[in-house]
This record gives structure tokens, sequence and C-alpha cells, in this order.
């Protein structure tokens, strides 16, 4: 709690939010998830989040970096935190150190293990310090999207919706029709000391495309 009231009077927050198009992504693990699962891999959404985010800090370094005072520090590394429940009512973001060193079977893995870890209270203090961004995975409890709270010092933080299916408007060859699409909301609130809305805006844009368009060669 106490950090959480640190953040709120600290940083400056804003959140923008943006809506995705999860079909490729969505087509992709529902063929392949019992291949994975063969390969003890849980396929879900949050590795090409993850993916995504990591592309999008890579694009826009200010995204990863932290205020100390009155200087800004820039991260050449890139520790991802993932937001885990623990019961009864806690919260707490262990990190993936290095994350844009691992592929999205890596990030499945390493996301599965900091969850099971922060759940069976089995995280050491490395795990939870030196974060340079975090996510939030709201989705899960089926919200659609919120406004999360920065974790400090980093200067953003990624809300996750649920992914449901809706019906979109389409145009193919200037025709428009209907169709039936798995959508998501993703929301980001950042510190307006060090990111504008313009930035902002830049690197949701970011993770949106690479998430509709992604390469799934890649996994």
């Amino acid at each position: 709690m106490h950090h959480m009231l640190n953040s709120k009077n600290t940083s400056v927050h804003v959140s923008a939010m943006i809506e995705v198009d999860m079909s490729r992504i969505y087509n992709f693990i529902e063929k392949n998830r019992d291949t994975f699962a063969n390969e003890g891999v849980k396929l879900t959404y949050m590795p090409f989040i993850s993916f995504a985010v990591i592309k999008g800090l890579k694009e826009f370094p200010l995204m990863n970096a932290s205020i100390d005072g009155n200087n800004i520090v820039m991260k050449k590394y890139i520790n991802l935190g993932i937001a885990v429940a623990v019961e009864p009512n806690g919260l707490i973001v262990p990190n993936i150190k290095n994350a844009d060193e691992r592929n999205i079977r890596g990030l499945a893995k390493s996301i599965a293990d900091i969850g099971n870890r922060a759940r069976t209270k089995k995280l050491v203090p490395d795990d939870i310090v030196d974060g340079t961004f975090s996510i939030t995975n709201y989705g899960v409890f089926g919200s659609l999207f919120g406004t999360p709270i920065i974790n400090q010092p980093e200067v953003g933080i990624l809300g996750v919706g649920a992914v449901t299916k809706k019906p979109v408007v389409i145009e193919n060859n200037g025709i428009e029709s209907i169709a039936i699409k798995p959508m998501m909301y993703l929301s980001l609130s950042h510190d307006h000391r060090l990111v504008d809305g313009m930035l902002g805006g830049k690197f949701l844009k970011s993770v949106k495309e690479t998430l509709e368009n992604f390469d799934t060669s890649l996994v």
C-alpha cells in the first residue's frame, strides 16, 4: 500500500488506451497449444505481449528509463516486471532479468516460473529489484481495461485486458463488412515528467502493430 501511495505522490500519472486485433496470435495459439504443452510450455498471450513490449522499449528507450532526482537514468538492459496476484489480496512484481535476450519460448517459461514462485513464496530478493518496465494482466480476472499504477522508479506500466470476441468493421478493397474478431484493450500509464503523450502514444502504437502483424516464424 505504501509503495502505491508513494508512486501516486511521485509520478505524474497519465493513461492512454488502444484496441488490438489479436486474430493472428489467437489463431497461432489455438493451432499450436498442444504442441507447446508437450514441450512443457504453456502458450498464452503474455509471452507475445511481452515480446512486443520489449521491441517497443528498444524502439523508444525513454520508456525503459527512470528518474533519479533531477537526472534521467537510461538503462542498457530490459528487466521486465510481470505483476502477479498473490492470495489473499496481495500483488508482487517480480521481473525477468535481461528479458530482451529471450524468445517467445524463453519468455513463456520465465513468466510461468516467476508466477509459480511468487504464488508459492519462493521468490528471492533479486527477483523484485532493478525492474525497468512492468506489465500487469488484469484480463485474467475478466476486466477489459484499467489504469494501472506505475511501479517506482519506472516510468511506465502496461495494463492488459481480457481478449474477447467482438463485432468489428473491416474494409477489403473499399468494401466494409462486419467480422467477429478476438479484441483486446491495452492501457499504458506513464510518468508525464519524462514521457509525454506523443511518446506514450507512439510506444502503444508500436506494441499494437507488432501484435497485429506478429511474425509467427519467430516462435
